[in-house]
């Protein structure tokens, strides 16, 4: 059930079977010259339809623009500054909770945004009351990364070992082709890819990673090997999310 598809009446019949509400989050960055600017946001989101199917949750719209600052030179990459993401995420949450939700299970599809996103859930609990949302104290969030989900890493591993990197892998870009195998893009990659350097400003990024990629080889990705990184992914955040709905 997706919330922007849904009608008020129809949401209101939801919040009388639960309050649990999935939200993914994402960003808009490069991802190397063969990996989809809408990366993160693509992966979060179709992980998170997954596990409302399951669990016959309801998804928020996803927040698709996150914290990549660092990206910035490559063209194409859009970021929030951390302030203002903190800003949308406890306007989101304060909304939803006016409604009834309480629980808030955020699935994220990049790893910028996770000092952030934390740093949101804090201010939300310090600002409920103020926001008039309906018995603060029972409002609990849970950020759930996909890609650091046990399953995943373990799958990576096997199918890339070192090759796996950090920024534009071949498990989210093999993910991307899974979701949207009519945008497999093909470009001449070098055999050599910088890694390993502590991330400081965008111009600072840029000339250390020429092409984005962190120590990745997204030419190692298919589809099929997406289709197993979604239903392993999907199967792990399905039990996470229902154990989190009854959490106190």
């Amino acid at each position: 059930m997706l919330l922007h598809r849904s009608t008020w009446p129809e949401v209101e019949a939801y919040l009388q079977q639960s309050d649990g509400i999935i939200i993914p989050i994402g960003s808009t960055e490069q991802h190397g010259p063969t990996g989809l600017i809408g990366t993160d946001a693509i992966c979060a989101e179709a992980i998170a339809h997954g596990v409302a199917d399951r669990c016959q949750a309801i998804v928020g719209p996803t927040i698709n623009v996150g914290m990549a600052l660092h990206h910035l030179s490559f063209p194409g990459s859009i970021s929030l500054r951390p302030s203002t993401l903190l800003q949308v995420i406890v306007d989101y949450l304060s909304s939803l909770a006016q409604h009834g939700f309480r629980h808030f299970y955020f699935i994220n599809g990049h790893g910028g945004n996770i000092a952030t996103v934390r740093a949101a859930f804090a201010e939300f609990y310090a600002v409920a009351g103020d926001r008039r949302c309906p018995e603060p104290d029972r409002l609990r969030c849970h950020l759930a990364n996909w890609f650091m989900v046990p399953a995943v890493t373990q799958l990576a591993r096997e199918l890339y070992g070192d090759e796996e990197g950090s920024h534009a892998t071949p498990s989210e870009v093999a993910l991307t082709q899974f979701v949207h195998p009519e945008s497999i893009k093909k470009a001449p990659l070098t055999a050599e890819v910088n890694t390993s350097h502590a991330i400081y400003a965008a111009a600072d990024f840029r000339r250390r990673y020429p092409d984005g990629r962190m120590g990745s080889n997204p030419a190692l990705a298919t589809p099929e090997q997406g289709q197993r990184f979604y239903e392993a992914a999907v199967a792990a955040l399905s039990q996470s999310y229902e154990s989190f709905l009854v959490s106190e």
